[in-house]
């Protein structure tokens, strides 16, 4: 028997905030600041992502603490496809989180009527790039240096 909080799948609240910007820290920490940049990562965007009312979701998961962060954007600009982000906590990567994680966010897309996601990653990237491609993306062009991969939610046709 275990005393470790259960993995849970959270959309983000105020009773995040201190627990985001101590991610965003790690993350800074790990230098992944320079290939996953959506926003800032200070304790005021923390503070703005946890206070956000609009159409884009933005969801975390934990156990006691923040394991990842992930994001749902582009509804607020009218978009039809979301583009989707995600991190993962550097003492939380290859656990199978960033898959499972993934999955919950492509479930989140679908519920909400988007027929697919896209998202950027940097070629050198290796490890995200695998798992973006094993989860079926396909990547087609390029934007600001960055494979752009998309992937057809719920069996769609591409139209």
């Amino acid at each position: 028997m275990t005393d470790r909080p259960p993995l849970e799948f959270q959309r983000l609240g105020p009773g995040h905030q201190v627990g985001l910007t101590e991610f965003f820290a790690a993350l800074t920490a790990a230098g992944d600041d320079r290939t996953f940049h959506p926003h800032p990562f200070t304790p005021e965007a923390a503070a703005k992502l946890c206070r956000y009312t609009g159409r884009d979701l933005y969801y975390v998961a934990t156990a006691g603490a923040v394991l990842a962060y992930g994001m749902l954007r582009g509804w607020d600009e009218g978009y039809e496809v979301p583009s989707l982000g995600i991190a993962v906590h550097p003492a939380a990567r290859r656990t199978g989180l960033g898959k499972a994680f993934m999955a919950f966010l492509h479930a989140a897309a679908a519920a909400r009527g988007a027929p697919r996601v896209r998202l950027k990653v940097y070629p050198d990237n290796t490890p995200a790039r695998t798992l973006y491609e094993r989860l079926g993306y396909v990547f087609a062009g390029e934007s600001a240096g960055q494979l752009v991969g998309v992937l057809t939610l719920g069996g769609r046709a591409d139209g």
